[in-house]
């Protein structure tokens, strides 16, 4: 478990210089579990984008929806408990960042992760957040947080996210929780299906082809 924990906090966030395109392949072939066969897209860099300033409307319910080679799924932000990182995962959808991007890291019956789009598994928008998670903080299964470096502060957010596939996983109180997975627990199912080892990609590439914001 140890080597596990190692590996998600590991991660660290880098600012890309300007922007960049690529677009997964539209040759696509469907699989008997309803993941589609598709090209990885091309890294791309990460960009320097900037924070909201502004927190998001306490008056309305804010969630998440991706759309993925496996199907899609819907994360219902919890703007009480991570307040800035929701208003940064917002503003970045809005802008297409996590469009065309892939889950980097599968690690079967504990996480799947994304959020990069240079693919590298060490990339963000050039900022961060933080939103501390209380002392008491548990990560259920669909539990959506954030990934960060082990040398940053508890909360730290930049763009990785990683949704918790496994029933009894046990986490420090360390990563931002920035809401749940509400519609679509059968993607993530498929998702983390597709995982081979924790450390190795999977055993084919998973895209991120459109992530949007609804709101209510």
């Amino acid at each position: 478990m140890r080597a596990v924990l190692l590996a998600l906090v590991l991660l660290a966030f880098v600012a890309g210089c300007g922007g960049g395109g690529g677009e997964s392949s539209g040759d696509t072939t469907a699989t008997t579990d309803t993941c589609e066969q598709v090209d990885a897209p091309a890294p791309r860099d990460a960009g320097n984008h900037t924070a909201p300033k502004a927190p998001l409307d306490a008056g309305k319910s804010y969630a998440l929806v991706f759309e993925t080679s496996c199907g899609s799924f819907t994360v219902a932000l919890d703007l009480e408990s991570a307040p800035h990182t929701a208003a940064s995962l917002v503003a970045l959808a809005e802008d297409g960042y996590f469009d065309d991007t892939i889950f980097h890291r599968v690690a079967p019956g504990f996480v799947i992760q994304g959020g990069d789009p240079t693919q590298t598994g060490a990339g963000g928008p050039g900022y961060s957040t933080v939103d501390k998670p209380p002392a008491n903080a548990t990560y259920p299964k669909g539990t959506f947080a954030m990934a960060k470096a082990e040398t940053e502060p508890p909360g730290t957010s930049g763009s990785q996210f990683f949704v918790i596939t496994g029933d009894g996983v046990t986490l420090p109180p360390d990563y931002a929780i920035v809401g749940e997975v509400t519609e679509g627990m059968d993607t993530i199912d498929r998702i983390d299906g597709l995982g081979v080892a924790d450390g190795v990609p999977p055993s084919q590439p998973i895209v991120v082809d459109r992530e949007t914001v609804e709101t209510s």
